[in-house]
Formats: structure tokens, sequence, C-alpha cells
């Protein structure tokens, strides 16, 4: 008989092209994989892969394995996802999936929250950029920005949440300082752009064209709190900010809307129920600060 964790290490280096990138994604090391793979060519008496120099290939016979593989891989996925549905217990895993800047700088005390009031759920948040895959069960309640409707998958449940705007923020001193006239044009804080992005020219600062680069958002927002220049937040971010005022002649903009989304019989377990229920309750409570609407343009 054959085993389905070999099949897993079949199809993880079948599209990784890599052994040490499937043994990566695995959580395992190289040797383990090379084992299994073995073990499973052993069983079906024929060769999987072929060695290369750009990486590992799958023969002729693989090809056929890999869509029987396949198969295999999508009615597992189904029964793991039906049996999840049929769980009504206020406990057991939550896997959760946001971008970076609305777990640290607005949710995560709602998600405190959440936890001390269901002790027994345990909760793993995934805190990225990337987007996670629902069907595969990567997560099990994903909260997205998202800015067209029609690109939320028809396979998954989604709840709408309130509007997202950004605006454009420098700190307190940077402001006074180009008021009093004792500083000219102000740099742009961008993350890894090229060029000078269209925001940087809006409103009453004139900006220079060499901007200051950061390579990720909390040195962004650190950089614009030491007056570094003049930059483009999540207006949750950037009016929550003590430090951080928005810029003179500039108004928060629209970039899409918040999405609670789950997939499946995963949405009918009793733990999803509850996170949804909460955090949708709590995203509406934000809805002014999201929006931009918690304060006035200076």
């Amino acid at each position: 008989m054959i085993d389905w964790d070999d099949i897993r290490y079949f199809l993880s280096v079948a599209r990784a092209t890599s052994v040490r990138a499937a043994a990566a994604l695995l959580g395992v090391n190289h040797a383990t994989v090379l084992r299994r793979v073995a073990q499973l060519e052993q069983r079906l008496g024929v060769q999987l892969f072929e060695k290369l120099p750009s990486g590992y290939r799958l023969t002729a016979a693989a090809e056929e394995v890999l869509e029987f593989a396949e198969q295999m891989e999508a009615s597992s996925r189904q029964l793991e996802t039906r049996v999840f549905g049929r769980d009504q217990s206020a406990r057991g895993l939550l896997r959760l999936t946001l971008p970076p800047f609305l777990a640290t700088h607005l949710f995560m005390p709602d998600l405190s929250d959440f936890a001390r009031l269901h002790p027994e759920i345990e909760i793993e948040i995934r805190s990225t950029g990337e987007v996670a895959n629902l069907t595969n069960r990567e997560a099990d309640v994903a909260i997205r920005f998202v800015v067209d409707r029609k690109t939320v998958p028809l396979n998954v449940h989604g709840l709408m949440g309130p509007e997202l705007a950004s605006g454009i923020y420098l700190s307190h001193n940077l402001l006074a300082a180009w008021r009093a006239g004792t500083h000219g044009p102000i740099r742009p804080i961008v993350i890894n752009d090229h060029g000078i992005p269209d925001w940087a020219r809006a409103g009453e600062i004139r900006t220079t064209e060499v901007p200051f680069r950061a390579p990720d958002a909390e040195t962004q927002i650190a950089a614009v709190r030491q007056g570094a220049g003049l930059t483009r937040l999540p207006c949750f971010v950037g009016d929550s900010d003590p430090q951080l005022t928005r810029a003179p002649g500039t108004r928060p903009q629209l970039n899409g809307v918040l999405w609670l989304l789950t997939y499946g019989e995963t949405r009918k377990t009793k733990r999803v129920r509850l996170f949804m229920a909460f955090a949708s309750h709590r995203f509406a409570g934000y809805a002014q600060l999201l929006a931009g609407l918690s304060v006035s343009s200076d």
C-alpha cells in the first residue's frame, strides 16, 4: 500500500524542482525527502525524477503519477475540511492570517481580548503580506484588504467590513520646520519603490527627487517619526500616531475594503464562527479610523 506521506514528499519535490526547497517547505532535512521519494519509487517500481543541473525533473512515468497524486491531495483536503466543519467545540486550533500593519498597529488588543474570552481556542497568527491559500487550508480565516470585490474567490465565504484609506504623513517637528521656512523640499519615504510616486507630489509641500528608501513598513514608520521625510501610510496607522500629522493640502484616499474570509466547511466550525462574529463587530467599531475620518485634514 502506498503511504500518503510519501505522496506529499513527491508532490513537494515536483513543485519545488529541488530537494532542498521541498525539505524547507516540509520542515524536514533533505535526507528525509530523498528517503521518502526513494521509498515511493520502490513501491511503484519506477524512477520518478531525473537529477539535472537545473534541478529535479519529472520522468515520463512520474507525469502520470503526478495526476493521481494531485487527485489524492484534493480528496484528502476535502475530507479534512468536511471533518473540520463538523467540529462544534469552542476549543482547538484557529489559524489567522492578516497584514502585518493590521496586526501590529490596530488589531492585536482585540486578538488578545478574543483569546481571553475563549481560553481553550489555540490561536496561531500568520502576519504576512503574502496571500494564504484558504482552499489548501493554509489558514482558517484570512483578513484582507480587497481593492476589487471581483478578485474575492467564488469558493470562499466572506464578510465585507469597513473601507480602508491611506494618507500622507510627516512628523509634527518636520511640519513646523517647513512652515517656519527653515526646511526646504522634503524627501518622500518609500518602500523599495522605483522613482518618485505620484502621492509625493500631492498637497502643499514640495518634495525632492531624491527619495529615502526603507526596506519594510516598520523602518518606514521609524524614519517618518524621526523627520526623514513624508510618506504614505494607512490612516489607522498615521492618525493614531501622536508624533505624526497629515501633510497639509492632502486628503485620505480610499484604497479598498476590509474582508473577513474563510473557506467551505471551515466556516461552520464553532471557533471560526465565533471569531468571524467577534472580528466583524470589532472592525465595525474602527470604521471611521480605517476610512480616515477620525481626524480632519491639516
